[in-house]
């Protein structure tokens, strides 16, 4: 009698972080009538991006996909007249948000000499929790010459959720990995402002020797909107560009330019070189979805010219 061994993706070793910090652990895992592990609570995604030839033209492929739900994509999508080789590919989830006992993990792997555009259906919401923490695990490989931009939608922590996201990108020095993180307080239309009770995200970059680019952590508990927080505002966006296309300097001064003009008053924003010169990075705070969008879509247009050298198209979403 043959035995089918079982799926290593559906085994706590794979899709549980291995270290939560404690502002969330301290919660219990936790998960109510349907516990971790129950059907419908692990999402994994698993994408691979190659080099393929598209009618006697090189373009960029999906070359091997995994998918269990709530983790999902449809098929790469390629609509950028500037750049008819990028594929944009869309995650979504099946359950409409993310709730007590959640465990998603997603494997993205940029071949050599690819250029990928990966961001999600729609914002990533954040339901609340009675029991226990949600957690997600995003794991990016950018191999030699790749070209990768993982931009998601905002992430909505609604009052009483406890979440837990980290990112860990490890890229060549002779690849580019834009990465992108907008948070809002909570549902503003509903005047729910930081009333979540833990929104905590880890952000890693990594050479393929193991040695350490850059490390970014967000902590933000519940009424953390002071100068500690969010500097009483409402949303706070982030992008991180690393890269050896340019020098950090002049691309970090192009974003502060377009920004600078960009921004109206109410709305803060930094820009600094990355460390060791590796690229450059952008943190915006501000009140207002559309103007936060603007500014964001902005900052990661002028990343696209001054790198390739081409329009970002319009996202279609």
């Amino acid at each position: 009698m043959s035995v089918i061994a079982p799926d290593h993706r559906l085994q706590p070793e794979h899709y549980e972080i291995d270290r939560v910090p404690p502002e969330v652990a301290g919660y219990g895992p936790g998960g109510g009538h349907l516990p971790v592990g129950s059907p419908g609570k692990v999402g994994v995604l698993e994408l691979d991006f190659e080099v393929r030839t598209h009618r006697g033209a090189p373009r960029t492929e999906l070359t091997h996909h995994y998918q269990k739900s709530p983790l999902q994509i449809m098929r790469p999508l390629y609509y950028d007249q500037a750049r008819p080789d990028i594929p944009y590919t869309y995650v979504m989830t099946t359950g409409g948000g993310v709730l007590q006992g959640d465990r998603q993990r997603m494997d993205l792997r940029f071949g050599p000499d690819t250029t990928s555009h990966v961001t999600t259906q729609a914002h990533t919401k954040i339901y609340r929790m009675d029991n226990g923490y949600a957690a997600a695990q995003i794991n990016l490989d950018a191999e030699r010459g790749a070209y990768a931009e993982f931009l998601p939608d905002p992430v909505i922590p609604y009052a009483n959720s406890r979440y837990y996201q980290r990112v860990r990108a490890t890229v060549h020095p002779e690849a580019t990995a834009v990465l992108g993180e907008t948070v809002y307080a909570g549902r503003l239309s509903r005047g729910e402002r930081a009333e979540y009770d833990v929104y905590a995200s880890d952000l890693e970059v990594t050479r393929p020797d193991g040695s350490p680019l850059l490390l970014d952590r967000v902590r933000l508990l519940r009424g953390a909107r002071g100068p500690a927080g969010l500097a009483g505002r409402d949303i706070t966006a982030s992008l991180y560009v690393v890269t050896p296309l340019q020098p950090a300097t002049f691309l970090a001064d192009r974003l502060h330019d377009a920004l600078a003009a960009a921004t109206a008053p109410g709305t803060l924003f930094g820009v600094s070189v990355l460390p060791a010169d590796c690229g450059a990075w952008v943190r915006l705070l501000g009140d207002d979805t559309v103007r936060m969008h603007r500014l964001t879509t902005v900052a990661w247009h002028v990343t696209r010219e001054v790198l390739l050298g081409s329009p970002a198209p319009r996202i279609r979403k």
